[in-house]
């Protein structure tokens, strides 16, 4: 049986992550501050605070021979310039960059070792830049920086590593009170993207049929990059 970790299990995008991957016969280890949502016999969750790097490391080596690693764990604070919010953009480079890279430098050089592994961190679209949302932005393009840099040294050992980056998205996200005064733009499908969209994707990204897709931004965005 394939063993994945899964950021950000308990809500939205990892949730829906995990329970795909679970539903594909994978076992799934779920890595997320909250308590664990999902009841499967093959999902282990561990409560852990992802900005803690002791916590992250330890969580790291107990999992250091998963087949593959999705990193969907996020908040969005948002901010014009001069009005930013610091301590929420600290939180976002430490929660979306920090943690990919502390869990990536155990997990990827392991997979490397083994010849196999796959890799998907969740971005955003908004990663070219928004306004009110260059901080969140900014960990967002770190993201695809990172994967196409780890990519690069990986990828003759089988191991993918991609990023996939969802318009908005139907998770609890949206309800979060940091980000009232901002109401998300739909998309020209007319709907948000939900998480058993971007979950399938990931999926896909993870079998074996997908080997040869590596260094890759995927965008899911309703086509709102039809006009670029």
């Amino acid at each position: 049986m394939q063993h994945a970790l899964v950021t950000g299990s308990s809500s939205g995008i990892g949730h829906a992550i995990a329970t795909a991957l679970l539903d594909a016969g994978w076992q799934v280890t779920g890595l997320d501050r909250a308590d664990a949502t999902i009841a499967h016999a093959a999902y282990d969750h561990h409560a852990v605070d992802l900005t803690d790097s002791a916590a992250l490391h330890a969580a790291a080596l107990a999992c250091a021979n998963v087949d593959a690693f999705a990193h969907a764990a996020g908040v969005l604070r948002v901010g014009k310039v001069g009005e930013l919010d610091h301590a929420g953009g600290e939180l976002m480079w430490k929660l979306h960059v920090d943690a990919a890279a502390r869990l990536a430098d155990v997990l990827i050089p392991a997979m490397a070792a083994r010849g196999n592994g796959r890799v998907v961190l969740i971005g955003s679209r908004v990663a070219g830049g928004k306004a009110g949302r260059g901080q969140y932005a900014a960990t967002k393009a770190a993201l695809i920086a990172l994967a196409k840099s780890w990519a690069a040294e990986v990828a003759a050992q089988g191991v993918t590593v991609n990023v996939v980056s969802p318009a908005a998205t139907a998770t609890g996200m949206l309800a979060d009170p940091k980000r009232a005064a901002e109401t998300p733009v739909l998309p020209p499908i007319g709907r948000l993207i939900q998480p058993e969209e971007v979950a399938a994707l990931v999926a896909f990204l993870m079998s074996a049929n997908a080997a040869a897709i590596t260094g890759q931004d995927i965008q899911i965005c309703g086509g709102s990059s039809l006009n670029k």
